[in-house]
């Protein structure tokens, strides 16, 4: 049933009214919050003194597309969401041939995505490949397989986990450490990380069996704290907040090297251009091959007893030890299958980098990697691959924007203003990123893909709307 204000398009008197108040206040809690954020900096002048630089004009547009962004939200969007959402709460009947892209849309995929690091150096060139291959492929991979990885504790089983960079730092430094010290190939290294990180992912598990919700979120967000300490402390073993640098790289099976120094070397022995692109084509599909593991095993997974024991314990722990699911032995495993998968990226992205310190493993990954899954849908895998690209890929693309400084300039007519020369469009990208997440969640606010199937069903398949699903759980 339609909202009362909103009919046939037209807006009541007493919602523009409302609509006004609401933009309002927002105007007095953005000038508020964006006050000493952006209408003030400090910087330095050339004596080295500190000053503060006023930015009256740029709060100014802050606060004005805030508050206008509130009012069309109270009078327009909002009442045409409700009606939308009345309209559309059934279950939709799975019937009829699907597209041919929706058919094959796992296959299109991996297709393009095979061909899209040879393709970028075909096109560019090694050098002009190398921001797009790394940057914009194996980054997005990364945060992909970590949200993959993460989906299992909190898409699957419903554990809400904040702590899960904990797992990608004890990858990195199993992998940084043991081939420091011990000289153990990339190959061996894998598997190793991801077994000490599912260890430590059970270690985790057995003091919060007993949680759920917020007390869970913030025992698992104190692990990851505690890991972070323990790296920047123990100085005799990880270097502290120095890191570990030259750690070896990922060879190609042992059989070639991507070392300029050594004879075996994968570039010489097969005649191409000297380049450090082709170190980064290789663990292109390297992490590739990582995140078709990762969502191969989650599928297979989930058809299994185990998957399903996750999904009840996800829905009602209460039914779930009811009917006889031992939730202590299910919890464990949800959280040392997707520490697992952590560690795996852990390891990865140390021989990526060369390089490895706590900075790296901050809170704020964390946050990141969750809400890729929210955004995603909880338990979609195609959902979470879409955020990542639109969150990471996003983020990189904001480095690339030099126009948002010099403006849109056709000839020598300026069509649009830009922020200056001192603007510098990356250290916006977080609050750029949070109002991306509020406009995405008020659209969709179960994710990407609104609809699920049941891994079990009787008689006939059934897509359930969004709107018979827990909110976030797709």
């Amino acid at each position: 049933m339609a909202n009362s204000n909103f009919v046939a398009g037209k807006t009541a008197p007493g919602l523009v009214q409302k609509g006004i108040t609401d933009a309002f206040w927002t105007a007095i809690i953005a000038f508020g919050m964006f006050v000493l954020y952006i209408g003030l900096k400090t910087d330095q002048n050339m004596d080295n003194k500190l000053i503060i630089v006023q930015r009256w004009g740029l709060l100014a547009t802050i606060v004005a597309i805030a508050a206008v962004g509130r009012f069309i939200m109270t009078v327009f969007v909002q009442p045409y969401l409700a009606a939308r959402k009345a309209a559309r709460a059934k279950v939709v009947q799975v019937e009829g041939e699907p597209s041919f892209v929706s058919k094959h849309f796992n296959a299109i995929a991996l297709v393009l995505l095979l061909i899209y690091p040879l393709a970028a150096v075909a096109i560019l060139g090694p050098q002009g490949a190398l921001t797009y291959v790394d940057n914009f492929g194996i980054q997005i991979l990364i945060y992909v397989m970590l949200a993959w990885g993460l989906n299992i504790v909190v898409g699957l089983a419903g554990l809400l986990d904040l702590g899960y960079v904990a797992f990608y730092a004890v990858g990195a430094y199993s992998y940084a450490l043991l081939s420091t010290h011990f000289g153990l190939s990339f190959w061996l290294l894998l598997p190793l990380s991801g077994i000490l990180a599912a260890l430590w992912g059970m270690i985790l598990g057995f003091p919060v069996l007993r949680l759920r919700g917020d007390y869970l979120a913030i025992v698992t967000l104190a692990f990851g704290e505690i890991i972070r300490i323990v790296l920047t402390n123990w100085t005799d073993v990880t270097q502290g907040s120095f890191g570990i640098s030259n750690i070896t790289k990922a060879s190609l099976f042992g059989l070639y090297t991507f070392d300029m120094k050594d004879p075996h070397n994968f570039v010489r022995s097969f005649g191409l251009p000297i380049s450090s692109a082709w170190y980064k084509v290789f663990l292109f599909y390297v992490i590739l091959l990582l995140c078709m593991l990762t969502a191969y095993v989650t599928i297979r997974l989930r058809r299994m007893p185990i998957g399903r024991a996750w999904e009840a314990l996800r829905e009602d722990e209460i039914a779930c030890r009811s009917l006889g699911i031992n939730t202590v032995t299910t919890k464990l495993t949800a959280f040392a299958t997707g520490a697992m998968f952590g560690g795996f990226a852990g390891s990865f992205f140390a021989a990526r980098q060369g390089f490895v310190s706590p900075e790296s493993f901050v809170f704020l990954e964390s946050a990141v990697i969750l809400a890729i899954v929210v955004l995603g849908g909880m338990g979609s895998l195609k959902g979470i691959a879409i955020a990542a690209i639109a969150m990471i890929g996003g983020t990189e693309l904001l480095r690339n924007m030099s126009f948002l400084k010099t403006g849109l300039v056709f000839g020598d007519t300026t069509i649009i203003p830009g922020f200056g020369p001192d603007f510098t469009p990356e250290l916006y990208r977080m609050l750029i990123f949070g109002l991306a997440m509020v406009v995405v969640m008020i659209f969709k606010p179960r994710g990407f893909v609104g609809t699920r199937e049941p891994t079990a069903f009787l008689k006939e398949r059934k897509a359930v709307s969004g709107s018979f699903t827990k909110e976030g759980h797709g």
